[in-house]
């Protein structure tokens, strides 16, 4: 298996620390707002690597963040006239609600940085005692930015460049525009706790610095999270855990592609900005789910309303096969397992996956016409590939008929369908012929079979 490391820059074969034991952080959300469609890229991304390192064989401890603690909840919090710990709460409970929708399994570990806070305050007392730490005449702890020789090496970013842009704002308290805060002094009526250096709470950058270490150790296999982390978060995170540790922080470095919306940045001021819970208003979550696989985990996204057709289309087509079929386990030819795996060990190709299971979809369909006895283990084989995934997993009926409203009732579809059963038993084609495209119109195609008529969305 290959993995590209944004450390590195390159592929190269992924060897665990420990024996078959894989050791994974991520970078998780910050609760203070419902879950939007950045936060599902990233969420569905590394569910895709857990599970294929799952299905490998792999042991896999997969922690995932949650930052309960910082300016945007306070601020939030404030507005709302609620206290902090019910805003997070309702917040983390709504994503845990999203990311079932979306078939995302749950982390192993879900540390949040308010239980953390003995030891965020043991790691940064440890860097003001090596001197990669200062406490200011303000009650905040920055650390040195200078101190640390190899700053900038996950993010290929010269400090002498980032500072020739720099300021130093007045009254600031920093010895260097580059340094960053590991703790922050209280302001009135803050969320705060106690410290050596009085009343305050912690930085971003240091909760996870903390988080992952206490969870997996001084050094683990992989740290991940969205494109937007790798500077300044992450590379602050290798400057505090290696300068307080001493050790090699985490061994691969991998990061999610962006998600743009009509080929442009998502943001609130362009007004494209969605929360999950306003696209499944729209969109049922496979589909949703379904783009997201459909691109290479590094690759960026595009979701646009062709783009999540194109990836409702292709779940049809996936269920279709399915319908009618009780899969049974059974000898299937070797070669889809095997080039599935060779996708999925090439840095976790997940358009090469599918296009093997396409292949798949090919030959259960020439199996279904042609009565094969293989149709079942073929059938279970295209679920249990799609399983890894986290797709197929709904039944095919129900899948082929459901999603958003449509502007006919089921009871509507059937009685239609009666209709247009008696006129073709009155060989009346052309009342036929008009019922059918009648329900075409309305997003709604018949499927003739000697058992009878069935409908699909289109």
């Amino acid at each position: 298996m290959k993995i590209y490391n944004t450390l590195t820059r390159e592929k190269a074969v992924f060897t665990p620390l420990e024996g078959n034991k894989v050791r994974m952080y991520v970078c998780g959300m910050t609760v203070y707002d419902y879950c939007h469609l950045g936060h599902g890229r990233v969420l569905v991304a590394f569910d895709v690597i857990t599970r294929y390192l799952r299905a490998r064989g792999y042991d896999v401890t997969y922690v995932r963040n949650i930052t309960d603690i910082d300016d945007k909840i306070i601020r939030r919090a404030a507005e709302n006239g609620e206290p902090i710990e019910a805003l997070t709460d309702r917040m983390i409970d709504a994503m845990h609600e999203d990311e079932a929708r979306l078939n995302v399994l749950r982390p192993d570990i879900e540390p949040r940085a308010t239980g953390h806070i003995a030891d965020i305050i043991a790691m940064v007392e440890t860097l003001v005692e090596k001197g990669y730490a200062y406490p200011a005449d303000n009650g905040d702890v920055y650390y040195r930015v200078r101190r640390f020789a190899e700053y900038g090496k996950l993010s290929n970013r010269n400090p002498d460049d980032m500072r020739s842009g720099a300021r130093i704002e007045v009254e600031e308290a920093k010895e260097d525009p580059l340094d960053f805060v590991l703790w922050k002094a209280a302001k009135p009526g803050e969320a705060s706790w106690p410290s050596p250096w009085g009343e305050g709470r912690p930085g971003w950058h240091i909760e996870c610095s903390a988080m992952s270490t206490c969870c997996l150790g001084k050094s683990f296999d992989i740290h991940g999270g969205g494109p937007d982390l790798v500077f300044p978060h992450h590379e602050n995170e290798i400057a505090q855990s290696e300068a307080a540790t001493g050790q090699h922080y985490a061994n691969v470095w991998m990061h999610a592609g962006a998600l743009r919306v009509n080929n442009e940045k998502m943001s609130k001021s362009l007004g494209n900005f969605f929360t999950l819970r306003e696209v499944f208003e729209q969109y049922d979550a496979e589909t949703v789910r379904y783009l997201m696989v459909s691109s290479h985990y590094r690759s960026p996204i595009n979701y646009a309303p062709d783009s999540l057709d194109d990836a409702h289309r292709s779940l049809v087509r996936f269920y279709t096969a399915l319908e009618g079929v009780t899969p049974e386990q059974g000898t299937v030819d070797a070669q889809y397992t095997e080039r599935f795996h060779a996708a999925m060990d090439d840095d976790f190709n997940t358009p090469e996956a599918l296009a093997t299971m396409f292949d798949l979809v090919r030959v259960l369909n020439a199996a279904k016409r042609e009565g094969a006895p293989e149709a079942p283990a073929l059938a279970f084989e295209l679920k249990r590939l799609g399983g890894i995934l986290g797709l197929l997993d709904s039944n095919p009926a129900e899948f082929l008929q459901g999603g958003q409203p449509l502007a006919l009732s089921a009871v509507e579809i059937e009685a239609y369908i009666e209709q247009r059963n008696q006129a073709r038993k009155d060989k009346d084609f052309a009342e036929s012929d008009r019922i059918r495209d009648l329900l075409a119109d309305k997003g709604i195609i018949l499927k003739d079979s000697r058992e009878g008529t069935t409908w699909v969305r289109a």
